[in-house]
C-alpha cells in the first residue's frame, strides 16, 4: 500500500463513519485542519500513532484498514469463521466449488 492509498483509505474510512474532516481531526486531538491537509495536499502521511488513532477513531481496525479490499473485509471475516469448524476435506471441496 503506498502513501496516496494510505490517505485515500482514510478519507474512506472517515467518509463511513460520517466524520468530517474537521470533527475526525478534534477526535484525534489534533490542529483542526490536520485531516483536511492530510487528505487535500497528501504530501506527507500520519505517523503510525495518529494512523492507529484516525483507524480507531472511524470504528475500524488496523486489519480492515490494510485488507486489500476494505468493502469486502466484513463479508470475508464471516466466511473465514464459518470455515473454522469445517473439516479440510469440505475446505477442498468448496474450494473446488468456487473454482468452477
Amino acid at each position: 500500500m503506498d502513501s496516496v492509498e494510505i490517505i485515500n483509505r482514510i478519507g474512506q474510512l472517515r467518509t463511513r463513519a460520517n466524520l468530517s474532516a474537521r470533527a475526525l481531526s478534534q477526535r484525534i486531538e489534533l490542529n483542526d485542519g490536520y485531516i483536511n491537509r492530510l487528505e487535500s495536499k497528501k504530501d506527507f502521511l500520519p505517523s503510525m500513532e495518529v494512523l492507529l488513532k484516525i483507524i480507531e477513531a472511524c470504528d475500524s481496525t488496523p486489519a480492515e484498514f490494510f485488507y486489500p479490499k476494505i468493502e469486502n473485509y466484513k463479508q470475508d471475516l464471516q466466511i473465514i469463521d464459518l470455515l473454522n469448524g469445517v473439516t479440510a476435506e469440505k475446505k477442498a471441496a468448496i474450494i473446488a466449488l468456487l473454482r468452477k
